[in-house]
């Protein structure tokens, strides 16, 4: 004990810890002597705060540096440890304030400009930031350039970020702190692959490199799935149980994964850690907005103030509240907002486009929602909307065009989303930073709108070869072959990107153009693999369901389908219309044509709702009225095998031998139509 209250043992504590905080400027106080007659007990504490520090328990050594402290107010070097700790914790308000009463206390100030910097950067000041770090003295320069990078990251200058760590990382490799810093940059960059290498390095340096660990997880999370990622997260809050960043990625995953007591628990947590964490209200706010309680989702998300202003998903789920409350124009600006700073939200559209529709704006319903409705792929919804805008125009012509594509919207691969601007802005755009992949993915998509699909595809492998880590680029590529029907092709870039950062977008992407490459196994590995990853995902939960009414397993297909329509309600037709397939396949007609019947008063104009109705009728015996619905649906999408093989049937239990044989034929003749053994063995009793 006695060597541990002792300068010397202090002064190698301090010196473990040099390369984070600043050796020099701590190692000039570390052997002066506290003034107060509790000498002994400030030391203890403070060196204590400086091995909390280096196992990266950030709040302990917060902590441990506090009561330092309040044993001895004017030791300097205490409030420098002190500021050092806040920094890490994110806090540059508290370091500042810290490294203020340092200087009073006699702490050399040039010996804490690149703590300074720090402060300035984490308080929103990356221009202060810069200049500060440039005064920073050669001893430190490490750390100036590290602060300085992060705040051209700020001001968008990322390749410039990236170069200056690179040149730091080139004579310091085994700088951490520099590697996390690095894989945070590539990451906002798009460069997912970059930034994945850089946080493993920095995590196999620095174990107790909490920072690099959180980030891992959220790598972890896109790369490989919700489930993957909670044990990264989970081993940064083993260092430190209160480290408000870990904290909250850790509430949000484990949220996403349906582990909603556990996300309670952890929000909970960053509260106590920084209290009236807006974060940490929010993702409160989310959680009871999913159980149905809006007045408390209102009330927490108000208790967020001002700090999230601008933050997609607040300004998504705020709008969506007062919309709820009937304040349509408190949503509507929040959601013309949202599209504005996230253009290819379709989500974000669908829900301003509704909103300026009920408030009597169709020409501004029709503006938002017209780059959605012009897509091939658009949903049923949004052209339902485009239809009633233009029914409110007095268009009905274009009403009626809609509204028949809402009936049986094609599900063509899509276009990338459009753009207004020209092929020459966006060339240019792209020509003036040919690092920024952003600008090259819009510029491809200008390509592609404007049919120049061979264009896009060398733009898009050209971005693939410079910019490999970005998932966008390998996106990109996959999207114009698919449009240009290379499956295979399609398929393997997507299974790039898969590789990179495995999320919705991509898996749908990836099992799609395996399914239409004639891979369905792979496919379905895919799919598994995602959902075994993301259990909670709506998209992927209905395309298993799909799969599962295909592959007859009726009663795994109607648990899927059922737990779904509890979280969904009863107003989507395509999952009611899947229900009642299920139900009449497991041998439950009754059930089945309760769905049916819903699906259909839906959207009576919808051949996938007209032919379950009609299904449902011709188990139950009607076959009358299944034929009058069955050949609805023919008529309205008369390309699907699936609806021929069932109007097919129908005829043959109606004495139509020679229509059942037209409808049969027809079928077969869809090199994609599976029911094939069955459709031939009723064909041959046809006469």
């Amino acid at each position: 004990m006695r060597d541990l209250l002792a300068p010397k043992s202090l002064l190698r504590l301090a010196t473990a810890i040099a390369s984070s905080l600043g050796a020099a400027a701590l190692l000039a106080f570390a052997v002066t002597t506290p003034a107060r007659a509790d000498a002994d007990a400030a030391r203890l504490s403070l060196a204590k705060s400086l091995a909390m520090l280096k196992t990266g328990n950030i709040s302990a050594a917060r902590n441990h540096a506090q009561a330092a402290i309040k044993e001895d107010p004017n030791w300097g070097l205490a409030h420098a440890v002190l500021a050092r700790a806040f920094l890490s914790l994110g806090d540059g308000l508290g370091a500042e304030g810290e490294l203020d009463r340092a200087k009073a206390a006699g702490f050399d100030p040039k010996r804490a400009q690149q703590l300074y910097a720090h402060a300035y950067l984490l308080q929103g000041d990356a221009k202060r930031a810069l200049s500060t770090a440039a005064t920073v003295p050669p001893r430190f320069a490490g750390y100036a350039v590290r602060v300085g990078a992060r705040a051209l990251a700020a001001q968008g200058d990322l390749p410039g970020a990236q170069r200056a760590l690179a040149n730091l990382l080139s004579v310091d490799p085994g700088n951490s702190a520099a590697w996390s810093d690095l894989g945070r940059v590539r990451f906002d960059g798009g460069d997912v692959g970059g930034a994945i290498e850089a946080a493993v390095k920095a995590t196999a340096l620095d174990p107790a490199n909490i920072e690099a660990l959180t980030l891992r997880g959220e790598l972890v999370r896109g790369q490989y799935g919700l489930i993957a990622a909670l044990p990264w997260f989970e081993a940064a809050l083993a260092r430190d149980a209160y480290y408000h960043p870990a904290l909250i990625e850790y509430a949000s995953t484990l949220g996403d994964a349906g582990r909603y007591g556990d996300m309670l628990d952890a929000t909970r947590r960053a509260l106590a850690a920084r209290p009236g964490s807006a974060q940490a209200y929010y993702l409160q706010a989310v959680l009871a907005a999913r159980a149905g309680n809006d007045d408390l989702a209102r009330t927490l998300l108000q208790r967020t103030g001002d700090a999230l202003n601008g933050l997609p998903g607040a300004l998504l789920l705020g709008g969506m509240l007062d919309y709820e409350a009937g304040g349509y124009e408190q949503a509507i600006n929040k959601w013309r907002e949202l599209v504005g700073r996230q253009p290819m939200n379709i989500t974000a559209r669908r829900l301003l486009g509704a909103a300026l529709l009920r408030s009597g704006d169709a020409q501004g319903a029709l503006d938002v929602l017209r780059p959605v409705a012009a897509r091939f792929d658009a949903d049923s919804y949004t052209l339902t909307l485009v239809a009633r805008a233009f029914e409110r125009t007095g268009e009905r012509d274009w009403a009626g065009k809609f509204l028949d594509r809402a009936a049986f919207p094609a599900r063509d691969a899509s276009l990338p989303f459009g753009t207004d601007d020209s092929l020459a802005v966006l060339g240019g755009l792209a020509n003036d930073n040919p690092d920024d992949p952003v600008r090259r993915v819009v510029f491809l998509r200008g390509l592609a709108d404007a049919g120049d699909y061979g264009a896009a595809l060398a733009q898009a492998q050209a971005l693939t070869r410079t910019s490999p880590g970005a998932p966008a680029a390998w996106l990109a590529t996959g999207d114009m072959l698919m449009v240009m029907k290379r499956y295979d092709e399609a398929s393997a870039a997507y299974r790039h990107a898969a590789d990179i950062r495995f999320d919705e977008p991509t898996m749908l992407r990836t099992v799609d153009a395996l399914d239409h490459a004639g891979h369905r196994a792979e496919a379905a590995n895919a799919l598994a693999l995602f959902l075994s990853q993301n259990p909670q995902n709506i998209a992927g939960q209905r395309l298993a369901a799909h799969w599962q009414i295909a592959a007859g397993e009726f009663d795994a297909a109607i648990e899927t389908l059922e737990n779904l329509r509890q979280r969904v309600g009863n107003g989507d037709a395509a999952l009611l219309t899947e229900l009642a397939y299920a139900y009449i396949g497991d041998g439950d007609e009754t059930t089945g044509m309760t769905y049916a019947k819903a699906a259909y008063t839906l959207a009576p104009l919808n051949p996938a709702t007209t032919d379950a109705y009609g299904w449902a009728l011709y188990q139950s015996g009607d076959n009358k009225g299944a034929v009058q619905l069955l050949e609805k649906a023919v008529s309205i999408a008369p390309e699907h095998a699936m609806l021929r093989w069932h109007l097919g049937q129908a005829y043959a239990d109606f004495g139509r031998g020679s229509d059942a044989r037209a409808q049969i034929d027809a079928a077969l003749s869809d090199p994609t139509f599976t029911d094939r053994e069955a459709a031939a063995a009723l064909l041959k009793t046809l006469v």
